[in-house]
């Protein structure tokens, strides 16, 4: 005589008998629930061209926070004059200060004195004789990537702050590295 409610099935293995126990039926419903989520998620990222990724949304914050944070130095450009006026602005100073510390100091040791690039604290340059030359250096890079393009790592006016830094080392009198390069004029 068979039982009609039997809650074991048929299947054994190694003795091990199993249940016939259904998942529940709001457990069924949010499986579901998840598989439909994610097929319209994925067709409306997909239409979006990227623009609801993860990565989209912190460059648009970023790009927020950087307009609300450099939003004085909009009409700057990357000329003689911006670098020297951010070159006497302390508050400025300081910023290129940590941007330098943060990504040139490796190179340059710490106050530009030199480690394995050229000393910064003297008159003799390479590939400078303006304020402005620096901002292109810092963008460009030289020497086959001995000195790195930080064009894609800076951000905003990121470049012309630390250049204006870099400009104020200049005749600091920092003891490192010998001179390389010529000597420059003077920056008015």
């Amino acid at each position: 005589m068979s039982q009609t409610n039997d809650p074991m099935t048929d299947h054994a293995y190694d003795g091990i008998t199993e249940y016939d126990n259904p998942t529940p039926g709001w457990w069924t419903w949010l499986f579901v629930g998840t598989i439909i989520f994610s097929i319209l998620y994925f067709m409306v990222a997909t239409m979006s061209g990227g623009g609801m990724s993860p990565v989209a949304s912190y460059n648009a914050s970023l790009e927020k926070e950087l307009r609300k944070q450099y939003g004085e130095l909009a009409e700057l450009k990357n000329d003689d004059a911006s670098v020297l006026k951010l070159m006497r602005d302390e508050k400025w100073l300081r910023v290129g200060e940590s941007i330098f510390n943060t990504n040139c100091v490796a190179c340059h040791g710490k106050g530009g004195v030199g480690v394995t690039a050229p000393n910064l604290t003297d008159d003799h340059w390479i590939w400078v004789k303006s304020p402005a030359d620096i901002v292109d250096v810092v963008l460009n890079g030289r020497k086959n990537g001995a000195m790195p393009a930080w064009k894609n790592t800076l951000r905003g006016p990121e470049p012309l702050i630390v250049s204006a830094y870099v400009a104020s080392l200049r005749r600091s009198g920092g003891t490192g590295r010998g001179p390389e390069g010529t000597v420059i004029p003077n920056w008015k």
